[in-house]
């Protein structure tokens, strides 16, 4: 191709940057260029070995992550201590949220599986951009809230599906 040509359909290159990232992450789905620049400035970017823990279960939670690169397990523990796994998140997945709106105590603990590179946002940045770009912190809320009753449906969803299930084997076990 001529050279001069190339240059016009060249990518601009911003689907590699950090505020390009951010948009692909639904809680952030809903913001502009110009607010994910903003927000690009706001998180952290934090490089990640393989089997290094986040956050354990029990840890007050500070904050929300996305991932980047790489894996994440997220993980419980049962009686006995043995790992229960709950989910593998990759490139775009995101996890912690609920800790940008609350201070509670993690349900679960999350480790990389592999090198990954993880972007945070924490609650005390949220809060303070709720003060100071309050209409960039209602659409952040926004798209929070709607992941988070999205999840707390599909929970609904699946204690009914489990006590239909529950309900089922009680039945035929009573006509045994």
């Amino acid at each position: 191709m001529n050279p001069f040509w190339s240059n016009i359909f060249r990518s601009s290159g911003y689907e590699e940057t950090l505020a390009y990232f951010l948009g692909t992450v639904p809680v952030f789905s809903k913001l502009n260029k110009r607010e994910l620049s903003f927000l690009e400035t706001i998180v952290y970017v934090r490089n990640y070995q393989a089997d290094e823990i986040i956050f354990a279960e029990g840890d007050i939670g500070s904050g929300m992550y996305a991932v980047r690169t790489g894996q994440v397990k997220i993980y419980t523990h049962d009686e006995h201590g043995n790992e229960i796994e709950q989910a593998v998140l990759e490139t775009g997945d995101f996890f912690g949220e609920v800790a940008l709106t609350a201070s509670r105590p993690r349900i679960a603990s999350a480790r990389t599986t592999e090198t990954t590179v993880l972007v945070g946002l924490f609650r005390a940045d949220m809060l303070d951009v709720v003060r100071k770009h309050p209409s960039i912190a209602a659409k952040i809320l926004l798209g929070l809230t709607r992941i988070i009753s999205d999840r707390l449906h599909q929970s609904h969803l699946l204690l009914h599906e489990a006590l239909r299930q529950q309900m089922t084997t009680d039945r035929e076990h009573s006509h045994d």
